[in-house]
């Protein structure tokens, strides 16, 4: 990829990108912000494949696949299209955010900012999260988690790149867009600071707290399915292995049970039931002194 606008440097002493001259995968849209994660991978030395996905949801859908395919020729990078379908249903986002994942490669690289990570802090907070949750996203796939979108979009302007703009930012019938146009600034008034810095540094330190405890875990219940094991082992550790066992991953990414699966689950491990249903018509059994995770 040959290198970006110069006015990179700074960005890039925020973002977490692999080393020079690696490979990675890039999803961009069109929109500004994955437009930018495309510049700045270029200005960090490294060679990209970018995906751009179409659901054909959004009218202007040839536009921004031309727009991004342009973006790639202009970068030295290689250009893959994808065509996924939105099953039907409700929530319409959550569908299409499903069929990108699905139709995108293992790990890929995208370009949510800072105050990305603010609102998801704040939207687990309100579906009542627990300390994983508060983590928020990781920069293992998500790069820019230390730039702000303001900051992104102008470096983005500046180097003469086109974008789109997805009219659905500002449905405020989806929640994050109420997050973002309503409660993340009445919560900025309240506290007379900008909250997003601080809540993308509370999302660092839990972070930091999460994975201790997943490898404290691992280390003292090596297999979730033993029930001895299970019941010596501290109340926060084996909930972690609980969660481990029961974990569903999907087109939507690897999802955790609920707090109330995993307190069904520790009656079970617990002798209090003897078994016990769970998300996705499963259903956990204790037998002779192992637990059985068994599909519907």
């Amino acid at each position: 990829m040959r290198p970006a606008a110069a006015d990179a440097t700074k960005l890039l002493e925020r973002c977490v990108f692999p080393a020079a001259r690696q490979h990675v995968e890039l999803a961009v849209s069109g929109g500004p912000d994955s437009c930018g994660l495309a510049l700045l991978a270029a200005a960090a030395g490294l060679t990209a494949t970018i995906h751009h996905v179409e659901h054909g949801l959004r009218g202007a859908a040839t536009r921004e696949a031309a727009l991004v395919e342009r973006l790639a020729q202009r970068l030295g990078a290689e250009f893959v299209a994808h065509q996924a379908s939105v099953e039907q249903g409700g929530n319409l986002e959550a569908r299409a955010r499903a069929a990108r994942r699905a139709a995108l490669p293992a790990g890929v690289l995208t370009g949510h900012t800072m105050d990305d990570q603010a609102e998801t802090v704040l939207l687990n907070l309100l579906r009542g999260a627990g300390l994983d949750g508060l983590a928020g996203m990781s920069t293992s796939t998500k790069p820019l988690l230390g730039i702000r979108r303001t900051a992104l979009r102008a470096f983005v302007v500046s180097s003469g790149v086109g974008f789109t703009t997805d009219a659905s930012n500002y449905d405020l019938s989806l929640r994050r867009n109420l997050v973002r146009t309503r409660l993340l600034p009445e919560l900025n008034g309240i506290a007379d600071r900008d909250l997003v810095p601080m809540l993308a540094r509370l999302a660092s330190l839990v972070g930091d707290d999460a994975r201790y405890l997943d490898e404290l875990a691992l280390e003292a219940i090596p297999d979730p399915r033993d029930v001895a094991t299970l019941r010596g082992a501290p109340v926060a550790l084996r909930r972690r292995r609980l969660r481990d066992l029961a974990r569903r991953d999907d087109v939507d990414g690897s999802h955790p049970p609920s707090a109330a699966e995993v307190e069904r689950m520790e009656a079970v491990v617990m002798g209090l039931v003897v078994a016990t249903e769970l998300a996705g018509g499963r259903r956990l059994a204790r037998r002779d002194g192992r637990l059985a995770l068994e599909d519907g």
